[in-house]
């Protein structure tokens, strides 16, 4: 919005910063961090007095969690309030990748609310039918993408490779669909922890942050050898907005939680996380600096896989962070340990820029 205001105005004096993306950006992470802030304390009281018990406790889960009955849940909302408000007041209203990542982001975070508030109606934690969400969730995925892939083409990059593989057509739809909704629900396994799935979350998007502002470069991009997507920038006005909520919604979810990201903040990160990967065209590059999601979606789908084929648990419990706290870690360590995790891999996923 400020920066249609400043072009019809001709970006005069001081409104000239407008015009670089690296200052929307910043500007976008301290407006996202700020409304956060301020908006987090009467927010989450809102949300105990709206919720009574708040999110549901399995029983099967590590005892220690049982103490953190009665924490609301839906703190996403917080987050999606404050990258919303910002994104909107820093973005160029014309870019075509901000709104089709917005889309995602919104729409993922519509589902996981209902998840959310169906778990906490019924006092319990199945939530909502898998097939209905995931069907939902293909549908917004595969539109966004189409909307992506109209002014970004189809082709088809990996790691370490210079150039395109091939352009696959109108198959990059249903793979794009399938990386944003893989890597919601990844993010959305995560979150089982205080903190797990925030920092994580930031280190990715921040990662992301170079990555878009150099894929849309047409000086950096060439020289890299990597995809030129041109407008693919302002995303970084998306990633910092999420850095700076997700900093913001930290500081009242750092253990003890006073609140719960829930379905509705977990699955809108990893979709936006998704979206900008296949804006960007580096979605196995994003496997590599989300590598911790896709370890814990993977753990899951091993330990069900194992369980109805042998009868038997690889793990003592999945996602695989319950499975250490079994084994007798402390959630901190967990989550500290986890946090290194995430640092090491967003590192090896940037090399990916210049390896090739």
């Amino acid at each position: 919005m400020l920066y249609v205001i400043a072009e019809q105005l001709g970006f005069p004096g001081i409104l000239n910063l407008i015009r670089y993306i690296s200052f929307r950006a910043g500007a976008a992470s301290a407006t996202a961090l700020l409304i956060g802030l301020l908006l987090g304390p009467a927010f989450i009281r809102w949300l105990r007095a709206k919720q009574g018990k708040g999110q549901p406790i399995r029983a099967d889960g590590p005892q220690t969690h049982l103490a953190k009955r009665g924490t609301p849940t839906m703190g996403g909302l917080l987050i999606l309030v404050s990258v919303g408000i910002s994104v909107l007041l820093w973005m160029d209203l014309s870019n075509p990748y901000v709104w089709a990542c917005l889309l995602v982001t919104a729409a993922f975070g519509v589902i996981g609310f209902l998840d959310d508030w169906d778990k906490v109606r019924k006092a319990h934690h199945a939530g909502l039918s898998g097939k209905a969400r995931l069907l939902f969730e293909f549908l917004i995925a595969g539109f966004a993408t189409w909307l992506m892939v109209r002014y970004s083409g189809t082709q088809f990059y990996l790691p370490f490779v210079q150039g395109s593989v091939a352009d696959v057509g109108l198959f990059y739809v249903v793979f794009g669909a399938f990386v944003i909704v893989a890597f919601g629900n990844a993010v959305n396994l995560t979150d089982g922890l205080d903190g797990l799935a925030t920092m994580p979350v930031i280190i990715a998007a921040m990662a992301f942050t170079l990555i878009a502002y150099l894929v849309g470069d047409a000086r950096f991009a060439p020289y890299l050898g990597i995809p030129h997507v041109p407008g693919v920038g302002d995303l970084t006005v998306l990633l910092l907005a999420i850095v700076g909520a997700g900093l913001a919604f930290l500081w009242f979810n750092a253990p003890p939680a006073a609140v719960f990201m829930g379905d509705t903040g977990s699955l809108a990160l990893g979709g936006a996380l998704g979206a900008v990967a296949v804006a960007t065209h580096h979605e196995f590059v994003l496997a590599i600096i989300g590598g911790l999601f896709v370890l814990e979606a993977v753990s899951v789908i091993v330990q069900v896989f194992w369980f109805k084929r042998f009868g038997k648990r690889i793990f003592k419990m999945a996602p695989i962070h319950h499975h250490f706290e079994h084994m007798g870690w402390s959630e901190p360590t967990v989550v500290i340990r986890f946090w290194i995790i995430s640092f090491v891999l967003a590192l090896a996923g940037l090399s990916t820029l210049k390896l090739r």
